[in-house]
């Protein structure tokens, strides 16, 4: 029997980075409701404030395609901890509405790195027979660290400087993020790219030993050489319409609209106390965590479009559910809602949660992963940015039971979009992934 110890120690520690992303999404969602008892707030302004991690997580997805290129995957991860400790600190001391919406800009910068250096690292420290689970670890963490936000905004709602100490409670995981890969290696990968192969052979027999190692750098060899010939050629843009296609899913089904605003969703259909909403979201915020690790389990064995397939029929269902709520004015609609909520997240976390993630960190050519990720993952966050922005409004001029049914149309449009482009890679290796890649003509 093979022994993962080491894979697995890389795992849990380099999915501290999920746990961050998570817990700066989460937080924001409890910690509104109690930022306008320090600063005046407005529509305007409340928007900016949510929306501005995305904004900062652009940014910084931008600026770091080809630093982690360059500097590696670890060495990104260490200064992205660094970030995302800094930023929790300026959150927590900031004076005015616009210092914290710039502190969350920058923490955003983070969020945006780590998104795709987090499954990255993963999938390339990782073997084929264990690499959906692996990187579904990122996954985990991202539920956990909202899971966590939720619990923190729920007991620290009664504190003197409740949304500051929310806040810096962020800088904890990041502290462990931080001693974490100052510890771990780089990626074999990335050690061949480099010409380390000394350092590449040594990670490559700490994940298993029993592997054929010299085969495993030459398959990553002829890659790299491979790579050189094909440039940004047309058929780069079959990984790009993948990537970003199921980008486009992940968020535009509605997942950070109900993430980030629950307790308002909560109190519009029928709830009024916020100690009330914010237990109801760590029942969601629970739920999310316990079901990803239904996704760790089956991602490697039934594949990752029949997951796609069942998650995506569950949230159209709840979808629908939800729409019900708003279009109708009975007593039981607000516990229908919070039923809906938590299937639709069960749903989400069993199949687009992990998934999305996993195939772009699976699709893109190894020497330009890094880039191509980022590009990627930037437009996860401009999905992000638009939806969120355009949730509030949505629910005041075309009301909840129509912003919900729009979600839910976008569902079956996504269902088409998995059925007919993203392909299948259980138990393909990312060099034949990259060659079935190469193969397809647009």
């Amino acid at each position: 029997m093979k022994n993962y110890a080491y894979l697995y120690l890389c795992a849990v520690l380099a999915s501290f980075g999920g746990l961050l992303s998570g817990f700066d999404t989460g937080v924001i969602s409890g910690a509104l409701l109690y930022i306008n008892q320090s600063f005046e707030m407005n529509s305007l302004y409340s928007g900016l404030l949510v929306s501005s991690v995305s904004i900062g997580a652009i940014i910084g997805a931008l600026l770091n395609g080809v630093l982690i290129d360059k500097i590696g995957r670890r060495k990104v991860m260490l200064l992205t901890a660094g970030v995302f400790i800094l930023g929790s600190i300026l959150c927590c001391f900031s004076n005015n509405i616009i210092e914290l919406i710039l502190s969350r800009m920058f923490v955003g910068c983070a969020v945006g790195v780590v998104s795709f250096a987090g499954p990255l690292y993963l999938s390339e420290i990782s073997t084929k027979e264990k690499r959906g689970e692996i990187v579904s670890f990122h996954q985990l963490a991202i539920t956990l660290g909202i899971l966590f936000s939720y619990f923190v905004n729920y007991f620290c709602a009664n504190l003197v400087y409740s949304w500051r100490i929310m806040f810096l409670l962020g800088a904890v995981p990041a502290i462990v993020l931080f001693f974490a890969m100052l510890i771990l290696k780089d990626t074999p990968r990335w050690y061949v790219a480099k010409n380390k192969i000394d350092k590449a052979r040594f990670v490559l027999e700490k994940i298993d030993k029993n592997q054929d190692i010299d085969l495993e750098i030459k398959n990553i060899k002829k890659t790299l050489s491979n790579n050189e010939k094909i440039k940004f050629e047309k058929r780069l843009l079959v990984p790009f319409v993948i990537g970003i296609g199921i980008m486009f899913a992940q968020i535009a089904t509605g997942i950070n609209a109900i993430i980030y605003y629950a307790p308002t969703i909560f109190k519009m259909v029928g709830f009024s106390s916020n100690q009330d909403v914010l237990f109801a979201t760590i029942f969601i915020g629970l739920i999310n965590f316990l079901m990803t690790f239904v996704a760790i389990a089956l991602v490697d064995k039934i594949g990752r479009k029949p997951l796609l397939y069942i998650g995506l029929v569950g949230m159209l269902i709840n979808l629908l559910l939800l729409s019900f709520s708003f279009a109708y004015d009975f007593d039981f609609v607000k516990y229908l809602a919070v039923v809906a909520c938590a299937l639709y997240i069960v749903s989400f976390s069993m199949s687009l949660g992990p998934v999305a993630l996993l195939l772009n960190a699976e699709i893109f050519p190894l020497k330009y992963r890094g880039a191509a990720m980022s590009i990627g993952i930037v437009s996860n966050f401009v999905f992000n940015f638009m939806v969120t922005g355009l949730f509030p409004i949505s629910l005041d001029k075309l009301g909840g039971s129509i912003t919900f049914l729009i979600f839910a149309i976008i569902c079956v449009i996504s269902l088409f979009f998995v059925y007919y482009v993203v392909p299948e890679t259980k138990d393909v290796s990312l060099e034949e992934i990259e060659n079935r890649m190469n193969k397809i003509k647009l």
